[in-house]
């Protein structure tokens, strides 16, 4: 391997994958990226990292927790608890991945894989928080909405990060833009992830990494040209 490279597999969950558990989110033919995910785990990675939505039962992406709010049709507006004037809209999901719940845990085909790290995300109930390093506040960004995820690369010396896994238009986006955004070459695995929009949502993902500098590529590309 020319240089140390990381794989990120984000949200491999339960309750993402169909048919779901405890909770209503299932991504649209989400178990189909097992087998590119076992081909990827399958590398001689540095370091092979697992991602996990945890949410406390009253985080604010729920539409639950919103009083006439519907999931996927609503949204709400996030500000900033250190900055009142920073603010972004999301969406409003179903309940899922709630810690401790069965829905929250690693989908059980994946339950033996060797992780170098799990890595817990979206845990402060008052931000969603779609990618694993961060949520989108940055005036100041809030420390209870960092992973550890940074730390683990930085500290690894690696170089480069091969990301898939759910969605691809959400979590697996903002992972990889930002991971990109943090001065590391970035690839996603086309067949190791599925979005919650279908096709058109891939497209639209698709766009938005090439734009940003990260490389769309296929597994036996991984296969050939990283190791």
């Amino acid at each position: 391997m020319a240089q140390k490279t990381a794989l990120i597999v984000v949200d491999m969950q339960e309750d993402f994958c169909p048919p779901a558990r405890d909770g209503a989110l299932a991504v649209p033919d989400g178990r189909a990226v097992l087998p590119a995910l076992h081909a990827l785990l399958a590398q001689p990675f540095t370091l092979k990292i697992a991602t996990k939505d945890w949410h406390p039962a009253d985080h604010v992406s729920f539409a639950a927790n919103h009083a006439g709010a519907a999931p996927f049709a609503s949204t709400t507006v996030i500000a900033n608890p250190l900055n009142a004037a920073e603010t972004y809209a999301t969406r409003l999901w179903p309940v899922h991945c709630v810690q401790g719940s069965r829905g929250a845990a690693l989908v059980r085909e994946l339950a033996a894989a060797r992780w170098d790290a799990v890595v817990e995300k979206g845990t402060d109930a008052r931000v969603e928080m779609y990618s694993a390093f961060r949520s989108p506040l940055r005036a100041p960004p809030l420390p209870s909405a960092v992973s550890g995820l940074e730390r683990v690369l930085r500290d690894a010396e690696i170089a480069a990060v091969v990301v898939g896994g759910l969605a691809g238009d959400y979590c697996v986006l903002s992972t990889a833009l930002d991971a990109r955004e943090l001065a590391w070459e970035t690839f996603v695995v086309e067949e190791a992830t599925r979005c919650v929009g279908g096709d058109a949502g891939w497209a639209d993902a698709k766009k938005q990494l090439e734009d940003a500098g990260v490389k769309v590529v296929g597994l036996e590309w991984v296969k050939e040209n990283l190791f």
